[in-house]
Parts: C-alpha cells; sequence; structure tokens
C-alpha cells in the first residue's frame, strides 16, 4: 500500500510543471487528496467496511471537490489535475497512468445492477468537462478531448472530440480504429442535408458556419468564371 501511495504522489512531478517540491504536493493538490482517501476507502470497501467508506468518500469530497466512490477500482500512478468537479462511479475501473482533468464525470445510463460505468485503460488522458458515459471500454494511450460526451467504445490509440463524441484521429494505425473515422465520416457526409430536421448527431455550429462560408465562396468563384467567360 505504501509503495502505491508513493507512486500516486511522485507520479505528480512528470505530469504537472507546476509541482516544486514534495511538501507543496502533499499540501496543495486536492486530485492527491483525493486518490489517498480513496486508496484507503476502496480497502475498506473490499472487505465489507462499507459505511465508513462511503462516509469517509463524503468526507474527501467535501474537502477536495472531488468524488470518487470506494467501490471505483483504480490502478497505479493515478493523477486528477486541478480536480474540482470530478464524479467517478461505482463500477468504474481505471488502469494505470490515467489523468484526468477538471469536471470529468465516469458515469452510467442505467439503473439497473451491475457492471455500468466505463472500464478506461493504461495511460489514458480525459480532458477537463468530459464525460464517458456507459459500461464500455476506453482503449489504451486513449485521448478524450475536453467537454467531449462519450457514448461508445473508444478503440486503443484514438482522440475523440464533439457531442457526441466521435474520433477524429488514429495514433496507432489499427484497422478497426481507421474504420471508425471513415465510417464516421461517411456518416456526416450523409448527413450534410437533413430535409426534416432530425439529424442523429448535432454538429459544432462553428463547424457548420465555415463550411456553409466554404460553400458560398465555392459558388461565388463558379459564378464568376461563368461571368468572365460571357464577357470574353
Amino acid at each position: 500500500m505504501w509503495h502505491l501511495l508513493k507512486e500516486d504522489i511522485t507520479c505528480v512531478f512528470d505530469r504537472d510543471p507546476a509541482a516544486r517540491n514534495l511538501f507543496d504536493v502533499l499540501t496543495c493538490y486536492s486530485g492527491v487528496h483525493a486518490v489517498l482517501f480513496h486508496r484507503c476507502n476502496h480497502w475498506m470497501w473490499k472487505r465489507g467496511i462499507r459505511w465508513p467508506a462511503r462516509f469517509l468518500g463524503n468526507v474527501a469530497r467535501w474537502l477536495t471537490g472531488i468524488e470518487i466512490h470506494p467501490g471505483a477500482h483504480i490502478g497505479r500512478r493515478f493523477f486528477v489535475d486541478h480536480g474540482t468537479g470530478v464524479v467517478i462511479g461505482e463500477t468504474a475501473e481505471i488502469g494505470d497512468d490515467v489523468t484526468l482533468y477538471q469536471g470529468v464525470t465516469l458515469g452510467g445510463r442505467s439503473l439497473s445492477e451491475g457492471k455500468r460505468h466505463p472500464t478506461l485503460g493504461n495511460n489514458v488522458v480525459v480532458g477537463a468537462g468530459a464525460k464517458i458515459l456507459g459500461p464500455f471500454v476506453v482503449g489504451d494511450d486513449a485521448r478524450i478531448g475536453s467537454n467531449a460526451v462519450v457514448l461508445d467504445p473508444v478503440p486503443p490509440g484514438a482522440t475523440v472530440v464533439g457531442v457526441p463524441g466521435r474520433i477524429v484521429r488514429c495514433r496507432e494505425q489499427s484497422t478497426k480504429c481507421l474504420e471508425l473515422v471513415r465510417e464516421k465520416q461517411i456518416l456526416m457526409r450523409q448527413q450534410a442535408f437533413d430535409a426534416y430536421g432530425v439529424g442523429g448527431e448535432t454538429d459544432d455550429p462553428m463547424e457548420s458556419t465555415i463550411e456553409l462560408l466554404q460553400q458560398q465562396v465555392a459558388e461565388m468563384r463558379a459564378e464568376l468564371d461563368r461571368l468572365n467567360k460571357k464577357a470574353g
């Protein structure tokens, strides 16, 4: 246990350049405090000491602004940067070397018992405000962009952004990841015109505006070419 806690503390220096020394980390990092509380609470939870684990989990939430259910399984060298508003559900599973930023939710979409929360692989980074909802796997080395809402499995090495989340990049050129990117691109092209306004996903309004401007510029160029040919 002591070695595990030591890793949780020392990994801060690798991921936050603002960390100056050990005393600074131990006294000023709410993410570290929340993880230290959770290690103790999870130890009690696994041994059937449920109410004290839940109570101390609430104490940790009051002190840090980070809510981690004592039943959640968290791997080694877990780091929550800034941390305010982070919520991790009971059946969530987090691998090694994972980093979460403020406002992240690892939540469920079902009221049924059993596995309800996501599983994060190793070396996953989840940006500020992102929501990962459901009992699926986010693969190793994945990156979840800020404010993304992820409702489907994420292959290893993928980068997901948007609402709902879509894959925009594959760090590992795996066939599965590339196929998902191509499928999403095809779907977006098919939904470029929606006669009844009931599209399956909500596009980024800024992106839609830029696409509209590009289309108008292309039409104006075509009209200008036609007029030049007619004048010549």
